[in-house]
């Protein structure tokens, strides 16, 4: 997947900060900001390490879950043009726009 690398199971973005010239990482999934900066990809990880450790140790001394969870549910809004076309590709394919959509985020997500 572009842009994402995985620390100790945890995956975290990571960007291009121009105004400081570092690479920025930042954990996705979890219930807080944990980011971190490095000049190099191997320093980048080594410093997510320690982000990650700190923010799980924090976490347990306050008695805070420290992942984030998903229902399964999120609520879209769409101009009403792309509504009709994304109902008119699932009937297509003989499925719901539920089963459609679920189906396209998929594809994107795994790639």
């Amino acid at each position: 997947m572009k842009n994402i690398i995985e620390i100790d199971g945890h995956k975290a973005v990571v960007s291009l900060d121009p105004e400081i010239g570092l690479f920025r990482g930042e954990f996705l999934g979890l219930n807080g900001g944990a980011d971190f900066y490095a000049d190099s990809l191997s320093k980048l990880r080594e410093e997510g390490a320690l982000s990650l450790k700190v923010f799980l140790k924090m976490c347990a001394e306050k008695n805070i879950q420290p992942l984030r969870t998903f229902s399964g549910r999120f609520n879209i809004r769409l101009a009403p043009e792309l509504h009709e076309a994304a109902v008119v590709a699932a009937s297509s394919e003989h499925k719901s726009l539920n089963e459609w959509i679920s189906g396209v985020i998929e594809d994107a997500a795994t790639k």
